[in-house]
């Protein structure tokens, strides 16, 4: 199995930080509980009981502006399953389902693991394969199997899954990334190499 980074969610607002922590995934049961998809390594922490979230969701959203606060946190089966105060019943469970749960930090406070990351450390960094520059990480798509870093090259965008293996060194402080990527992965995007559109 590949061997994922751990990542920390983000979005920034003045000297804060909002982690997302959480996606809700869908109603469970008919008592208001929610599928939870779990953007952090600290469940008890950050869905303590108690704990007011920050609801990231459309702006047609009934929910949009609105926080809600963690009634308790279960897991059946090893999946997490949210009940949130207030939330009594399936149809008010399903006006949630989407919804991105964040929680305000602060923007100094960095993950202590050595292989774990904000969004916005990795942003910006120079994308090399073996000595080459191919182009810049210019967003962190977090997909359902995996994270993608998202390379700007000179010929256009390269996915590429956040995981040891292809991307086996990352260097906050020399500001890059060590790319082992699959053959063709790169090539179609470098200059003179092989394209579709040829």
């Amino acid at each position: 199995m590949a061997r994922k980074y751990a990542l920390m969610w983000w979005t920034v607002t003045s000297s804060k930080t909002k982690l997302r922590v959480g996606r809700l995934v869908k109603a469970h049961g008919l008592k208001g509980a929610l599928k939870l998809e779990l953007y952090t390594d600290s469940p008890d922490q950050r869905f303590r009981a108690g704990q007011e979230l920050e609801l990231q969701v459309p702006e047609t959203s009934e929910w949009f502006g609105k926080t809600v606060k963690v009634a308790e946190l279960r897991f059946y089966n090893q999946s997490p399953v949210l009940f949130l105060e207030g939330i009594q019943d399936r149809s008010q469970a399903e006006t949630l389902v989407k919804a991105i749960l964040l929680i305000e930090t602060d923007l100094e406070q960095l993950p202590e693991d050595p292989e774990a990351w904000y969004d916005h450390q990795l942003v910006g960094l120079t994308a090399l394969v073996g000595k080459e520059v191919v182009g810049k990480v210019i967003r962190v798509d977090h997909l359902p199997a995996q994270d993608l870093l998202a390379i700007e090259t000179s010929n256009g965008e390269v996915l590429v899954p956040f995981v040891k293996q292809i991307v086996p060194s990352v260097d906050i402080q020399k500001g890059q990334v060590v790319l082992t990527p699959p053959a063709g992965l790169f090539e179609i995007n470098l200059p003179g190499g092989d394209s579709d559109e040829n």
